[in-house]
């Protein structure tokens, strides 16, 4: 029996949850996007009328988040600029995180908190991106194609 994973093994374990997470926030964006941004933000506008947040500025932020979901889950998903799309994404789900812990809706905090854990781990493992465009492009700069 050996001793672990081999590389191979972690890369593909790393594209998979990459991939899966960048799917799920893609989706979040576009299916956002399908339904109406306007319809998106009316909503969200509703859920934190009686917060101290500015109507406009929780106006542009809904109005604004399903545009950035969708790209930051596509380079996600086809692992392109990874670190740069994790590191924002992290921003993202901090900033909800903030917005869900001002109308005090504890369980989508803690659902949040997962999305955080998630993000922080691809980070964490990122050395492990070889199945991506990151990879791709970097072979090829380097000759290595």
């Amino acid at each position: 029996m050996g001793s672990g994973l081999d590389s191979s093994d972690q890369r593909l374990a790393y594209a998979l949850l990459r991939m899966v997470v960048g799917l799920n926030l893609l989706m979040h964006g576009v299916i956002r996007i399908s339904t109406g941004p306007s319809t998106f933000a009316a909503k969200m506008v509703a859920q934190f009328e009686h917060t101290l947040l500015p109507t406009q500025s929780v106006w542009a932020f809904a109005l604004f988040l399903p545009t950035v979901e969708a790209f930051l889950g596509l380079l996600l998903l086809i692992g392109l600029r990874t670190r740069a799309a994790l590191i924002a994404a992290s921003l993202v789900i901090m900033a909800l995180t903030f917005g869900s812990s001002v109308v005090q809706d504890w369980p989508v905090a803690g659902l949040q908190l997962t999305y955080a854990l998630a993000y922080a781990a691809l980070l964490f493992l990122l050395r492990y991106n070889g199945w991506s465009l990151d990879a791709w492009i970097h072979r090829g700069k380097s000759g290595e194609l």
